[in-house]
């Protein structure tokens, strides 16, 4: 199945009937809280299987996964997905890996929020995210508040950083 920018993948409550191979492109995964409250909290990217938290079990949708980019996602039926689970000896192994690189990566995610300045940490960013996004300029596909959002910072500072890097 192929997405284009802005297409939605699942949205935040579904009953989670599939699971999604992300074979190119990237998501935002954003959630909306009961205070009104919008929050871009991931990114989806090439080689990743979601929803993370129903590769073992059924689970609703945690947020509202939106394409980025262009991008291909190859759809899994949960059903099948979970059948052989319970068949297939290798398939348990091949979760753990899918749940071990995520965590490598959140891994990573932290180290990008913890290193020095928040210029340091834009540019970490803008270096992992273009790797996926074919050289597409981030702010094409995230807003300065999204930005922020993924490395703690406002978006004044954003607004602040990009300009200086134009200069």
């Amino acid at each position: 199945m192929i997405l284009h920018k802005g297409e939605i993948l699942f949205r935040q409550g579904d009953e989670g009937k599939y699971l999604y191979h992300i074979k190119s492109g990237l998501f935002k995964v954003t959630r909306l809280h009961e205070n009104g409250n919008m929050v871009l909290f991931n990114i989806l990217y090439p080689g990743e299987t979601v929803p993370h938290h129903s590769l073992i079990s059924p689970k609703e949708t945690h947020g509202t996964a939106i394409a980025l980019i262009r991008s291909e996602v190859e759809v899994i039926s949960a059903q099948e997905w979970y059948r052989e689970l319970e068949e297939d000896p290798q398939k348990p192994l091949e979760v753990a890996r899918l749940l071990q690189e995520k965590v490598r990566f959140m891994q990573q995610r932290l180290d990008h929020l913890t290193v020095g300045t928040p210029g340091e940490r834009l540019e970490l960013l803008q270096k992992w995210l273009s790797h996926h996004a074919n050289g597409i300029p981030l702010t094409d596909y995230l807003t300065q508040e999204e930005i922020g959002q993924l490395i703690g910072i406002r978006r004044e500072t954003v607004n602040r950083l990009l300009r200086g890097q134009h200069a």
